[in-house]
């Protein structure tokens, strides 16, 4: 088998390969960026809850649309995940409950009511392609979609870049000088749930999130500036993407999985031989001497 064979073939015959690799990009540029923030903020576990939180408003846009319509579920699974967002807050400064555990309620009560919906009016089959995505499914009507969501998340981390930034590291420093830190964080939510809305279309409920957090922490463990961690985190999500469409193709696997194993394989090397990694703990180089 020639090199174009295994590497390009599929695309170059298969539209349907095209749009997933279209949408990996996207999922890239997006969901990549927002996954460092997630992580700089101490967020990683409140984006699994919020990818959880969708699936009973992508259900209820399954019933209402009488099938599998991205459109409706995608819209479904923003109120949804934006309703849990702003509750779990709403609880935490309202009672003694912590964010992360006010979190861990209602995504908790959010997956099992999506999933107890989806079984009541729709087949196991339904109920997988809900749960763990259908990438190879991906039309031109979702694509549209997951495209545009790229695009907003995108420009706003353009506008709120430095405020952004500064609540990361020192919101002390933003309340000080009348920056709107709530503001900004209900804005930051808003995007980590439109992205969850995106990839949920492309890897499911249960995976959504994958192609967030893991180039994250790959990226964290290979560059030292955060424009330098968005840049490999956006880098790393495409390459897993692909490659995990490339494997799946040939292997005859399913997508979103192998995508996200993929990430996975990455994440490990980088464990292992990233900067920050476990042999540069453990086999500094010597100092340069003289």
């Amino acid at each position: 088998m020639s090199a174009y064979d295994l590497l390009i073939a599929p695309f170059q015959d298969y539209g349907f390969m095209r749009r997933a690799l279209v949408a990996c990009l996207c999922l890239a540029l997006g969901a990549g960026p927002m996954g460092v923030f997630l992580m700089m903020r101490r967020m990683s576990l409140m984006g699994d809850a919020l990818s959880h939180a969708v699936l009973p408003g992508a259900a209820i846009g399954y019933l209402i649309a009488g099938s599998l319509s991205l459109t409706a579920m995608g819209l479904g699974g923003l109120v949804a995940g934006l309703s849990v967002a702003l509750l779990s807050g709403l609880v935490s400064r309202a009672t003694v409950l912590q964010e992360d555990a006010s979190f861990a309620s209602f995504y908790l009560t959010s997956l099992a009511l999506g999933v107890l919906i989806v079984s009541l009016r729709g087949s196991n089959i339904d109920l997988l392609h809900v749960l763990f995505g259908t990438i190879l499914a991906i039309d031109n009507e979702a694509l549209t979609l997951i495209g545009g969501i790229t695009s907003i998340t995108l420009v706003a981390l353009a506008v709120i870049y430095r405020p952004l930034v500064a609540e990361c590291f020192d919101p002390g420093f933003l309340r000080a000088v009348g920056g709107r830190g709530p503001l900004y964080h209900v804005a930051f939510l808003l995007l980590v749930v439109l992205n969850l809305v995106a990839s949920f279309q492309a890897l499911g409920t249960l995976m959504a999130v994958g192609l967030m957090m893991l180039p994250a922490a790959i990226a964290q463990l290979w560059a030292r500036t955060l424009p330098g961690m968005l840049a490999v985190s956006a880098g790393t999500a495409f390459a897993s993407g692909y490659i995990g469409l490339i494997a799946s193709y040939h292997l005859e696997l399913a997508s979103g999985p192998t995508i996200i194993i993929t990430a996975s394989i990455f994440y490990g090397l980088s464990i292992l031989v990233g900067p920050a990694g476990i042999a540069r703990k453990y086999f500094p180089r010597p100092h340069l001497t003289g």
